[in-house]
């Protein structure tokens, strides 16, 4: 029987100017989770992305997702807006699909942004990401909601939020909780870059969550120790700076991407 290519995945595109590269976390989307400082990223670069299957307008698929895979999409998408190099910028389960694409493609990567991640998931996290791939395959989506709010959410923040306030949270993100997230969730559970990482020499910022119940700070930390040149910048917000703190989290980005531009 001869493979066939997968079709291409939702692309996302947006500003002029040099490239960033951008991989979006476990049941998220481009504009999910990068959407509320796009217009900061785009101000001076063609920010470019994906939206993995089940994510946006990428049909969901049956067949348990790839690492590689994800990398390949994000290849294909910078080809084809004629980037041959660019920065890139993962978070969550993108940060190992960024380290993957660098680490197989350090010809084209600039710089690297990692922000709420990790290579590998320590037994905590990979315990929280089971329950909620199970959630999410019960077919109740509220129930799947309100265990990731809790999860992602940091204390401080969400403790701000009124019980109406966090309703509506959770009736936002129920939209987006079905088994194609699922997919997702299970690929961040697989996940092991170790090895790539030791070959990593571009400049890389490493964003530490410090409220960050989902991915604990201790693994984002060490993550950065095992990169041969990263810098550490923290920031305190749960898992979701985009929601938390998204225009410090913009500021940590542009500055970094500032230092490390390229013509």
């Amino acid at each position: 029987m001869t493979a066939t290519t997968p079709a291409p995945y939702a692309r996302a595109v947006r500003g002029s100017g040099p490239g960033l590269v951008v991989a979006h976390g476990a049941g998220g989307g481009v504009e999910a989770n990068y959407g509320p400082i796009m217009e900061g990223l785009a101000a001076q670069r063609t920010v470019v992305g994906v939206d993995y299957p089940g994510s946006g307008d990428t049909p969901a698929t049956t067949a348990p997702l790839d690492l590689d895979q994800l990398r390949d999409q994000l290849v294909a998408a910078a080809d084809a807006e004629g980037l041959d190099t660019f920065a890139l910028s993962g978070y969550s389960l993108g940060g190992p699909v960024a380290m993957r694409l660098a680490a197989r493609h350090p010809e084209r990567v600039t710089s690297l942004i990692l922000s709420a991640t990790f290579a590998h998931p320590n037994t905590r996290t990979d315990l929280a990401l089971a329950l909620w791939e199970r959630l999410l395959l019960t077919g109740d989506p509220t129930l799947a909601a309100q265990y990731a709010t809790l999860l992602a959410m940091g204390a401080p923040a969400l403790n701000s939020l009124t019980p109406a306030q966090v309703d509506a949270a959770v009736k936002e993100t129920a939209a987006t909780a079905a088994p194609a997230a699922a997919r997702q969730v299970g690929l961040a559970r697989r996940v092991d870059v170790r090895e790539d990482v030791a070959t990593l020499t571009v400049p890389t910022l490493v964003i530490v969550t410090t409220a960050d119940a989902m991915v604990p700070p201790a693994i984002q930390r060490q993550l950065a120790a095992a990169l041969p040149d990263a810098t550490v910048a923290e920031i305190a917000t749960g898992h979701m700076p985009f929601v938390e703190q998204p225009a410090q989290w913009l500021k940590l980005i542009t500055e970094f991407l500032g230092r490390h531009s390229h013509a």
